[in-house]
């Protein structure tokens, strides 16, 4: 019995003796882990805090840096470069074939490409460059000057189509990255963020207005036309239109053509040649009542906005689930949709709401009307 407790007590003794070695060797780590730490602080001429905070603002970056990486490598293999030959005049009256250049983005597999109407719209050749530097001449399928959204196609298959979403899906301030081929640099990559969503901008009294642009400081310039702006998904919201620059070159302002637009229209030009652009025969003024909503002047005898019963002093508060609070934000949601459609319409009058079904019909001709 005794024995059996001198062995007990011996076995204790060690098992302290070894609890204590390892506590000591932990503060040892401990110190001398700080006293690494003290180094490199000196070394590099920061407090211990912010030199640990560095190690993860580094890890952080890396992965920011990936992050973009993959957004990249997802979008350019569906971003073209285009090259145009357009008919011009010199001073003397000659035609002559000026050259012009511009970006694309792939829309389907088999070839159809989306790009501006000021890129393609009057180009009497076109020369796609695909990603991998393989050229294909294009032919032009339709283009619509009104939102200058353009389709042409070339003659392969296999290829890799942009992935699209509805800007209800981004926000003022999300990432964005431009990709084209400004000045014919090809595949150049831009970033930026979305400075504004729903600008309007009327260029010509001969085209309707531009609505529901985007506005981004990603720097666009020319040559960008024709290319999309992706968010941090690497999914298309928008095709690049537009810079405001006294010099012609990039300032910090960049516009885009919505992809709820941009792909409605490409649709149709696929599908008739031409896009056909929606139309409820309303004349609209400023609204001068406390009514937040889109003030009706007159509605146009035998268009769907009269056959429907609307009326002159209407005001039109929600179209197709849509809140409309100008003229420009009823276009917009017009645009989203397609000739035969039948839409719901909220209506205030003399006091009360009404609901207003009609029939959205072809725009008769190109005026500031819908």
């Amino acid at each position: 019995m005794d024995k059996f407790n001198i062995d007990k007590g011996e076995t204790k003794s060690f098992f302290i003796r070894g609890c204590v070695i390892i506590a000591v060797a932990v503060v040892f780590l401990f110190i001398g882990g700080m006293f690494m730490l003290g180094i490199l602080s000196v070394v590099n001429k920061v407090s211990p805090k912010d030199l640990l905070k560095g190690y993860t603002q580094k890890e952080e970056l890396e992965e920011f840096d990936n992050a973009i990486n993959e957004v990249v490598e997802e979008i350019t293999p569906s971003v073209v470069n285009i090259r145009v030959k357009v008919k011009q005049r010199d001073f003397f009256g000659d035609e002559y074939l000026a050259e012009g250049l511009g970006s694309g983005v792939i829309f389907t597999e088999d070839g159809y490409i989306i790009t501006n109407n000021h890129v393609a719209g009057s180009a009497e050749k076109l020369l796609v460059t695909l990603y991998d530097g393989t050229e294909y001449p294009a032919e032009l399928v339709g283009a619509d000057k009104n939102t200058d959204v353009a389709v042409i196609k070339i003659e392969t298959d296999n290829l890799k189509a942009a992935s699209f979403t509805s800007i209800d899906n981004v926000k003022v301030g999300d990432l964005v990255i431009a990709v084209g081929s400004p000045f014919g640099l090809r595949q150049t990559v831009t970033m930026g963020v979305i400075s504004a969503k729903g600008r309007d901008i009327t260029l010509s009294p001969e085209t309707l207005p531009m609505v529901n642009l985007i506005q981004t400081d990603a720097a666009i310039n020319q040559g960008n036309s024709g290319g999309p702006l992706v968010n941090s998904a690497g999914q298309v919201i928008g095709i690049n239109t537009l810079i405001f620059s006294p010099s012609g070159a990039s300032a910090g302002i960049g516009f885009a053509i919505p992809s709820d637009t941009i792909v409605n229209i490409a649709e149709q030009i696929i599908k008739y040649g031409e896009a056909r652009i929606p139309f409820i025969g309303v004349e609209m003024g400023e609204n001068r009542t406390d009514i937040v909503g889109v003030y009706i002047e007159n509605a146009m005898e035998g268009y769907p906005a009269d056959e429907a019963g609307i009326k002159s002093g209407d005001i039109i508060t929600e179209f197709d689930g849509a809140v409309v609070q100008t003229p420009f934000e009823l276009f917009a949601q017009i645009l989203r949709l397609n000739v035969g459609d039948i839409v719901e319409l909220e209506v205030y009058r003399d006091g009360e709401y009404l609901t207003i079904t009609l029939e959205l019909v072809e725009v008769p001709i190109t005026e500031n009307v819908n």
